[in-house]
């Protein structure tokens, strides 16, 4: 092997294994198990006190772990929209958690584009393919559903727009517009976590989020998915008059 194709392979690999090794050393080191409601109810004073004194390197510091978190495709992206509207309140944390989930997929998303292209063999994973199949014909509205919907996970997502050489216009735009609803609903549920905590007693993200949280950002994503649905039935019209001529 010549050094131009050792240099190719690691520019083109080279950001996969460090996002690898990050995630095997979080996981080993058990750096996940702080992202957490009984983490954040055990520290949530102190991290408040810092927010109200040090207010931008506190949100420096927030976005540097959300991005993280979501970079190395750690579990938690939940957990920290919470936080950020307990640190921030409902405007700031929400914003701060859109910059934040946005951030870390766009990570992901570069990184499997730069390594896999269109190249990436979707028989190891058949719910990433459904996936690439879909942004396939409509890759900003497909997209945008997808994120509407917090039913589907980050990582899957980011793995199949990148591999399917989305562009990174249509990936940001999608990805900002589609978590913006989530992003601040999920912040306005942080906003108010002091009080429960202060009732005591476990605290689980189940008991703080209910269905008429998670129906109507479902039916955002059912919403936005119609545009191509009707689009593809009007084409299928539509060669079936020519086939019928």
């Amino acid at each position: 092997m010549s050094r131009d194709e050792v240099l190719t392979r690691v520019r083109r690999f080279g950001p996969l294994a460090v996002v690898a090794v990050l995630c095997a050393a979080a996981f080993a080191s058990g750096l996940v198990e702080h992202i957490s409601l009984e983490e954040l109810r055990l520290r949530g004073t102190q991290l408040q006190a810092f927010a109200h004194e040090n207010p931008l390197l506190c949100a420096a510091i927030y976005l540097a772990v959300y991005v993280g978190t979501v970079a190395i495709s750690l579990p938690g992206a939940l957990i920290l929209s919470l936080t950020g509207g307990f640190l921030f309140g409902p405007i700031g944390g929400g914003l701060a958690a859109v910059t934040g989930a946005t951030g870390g997929s766009t990570v992901t998303f570069l990184v499997f584009r730069t390594a896999f292209g269109e190249a990436l063999p979707f028989k190891s994973s058949a719910f990433i393919a459904r996936i690439a199949e879909g942004l396939k014909g409509d890759a900003f509205n497909y997209l945008l559903t997808l994120r509407l919907i917090p039913a589907f996970p980050l990582l899957a997502v980011n793995v199949a727009a990148g591999v399917m050489n989305v562009r990174v216009r249509t990936f940001l735009l999608a990805s900002v517009l589609g978590m913006i609803p989530s992003s601040f609903v999920y912040a306005g549920i942080g906003a108010g976590l002091g009080h429960v905590f202060a009732k005591g007693g476990p605290v689980t993200v189940e008991s703080l989020l209910s269905p008429r949280i998670y129906l109507p950002i479902i039916g955002m994503g059912v919403l936005a998915f119609l545009p191509p649905l009707w689009r593809h039935w009007r084409n299928g019209r539509d060669v079936a008059s020519l086939d019928e001529k």
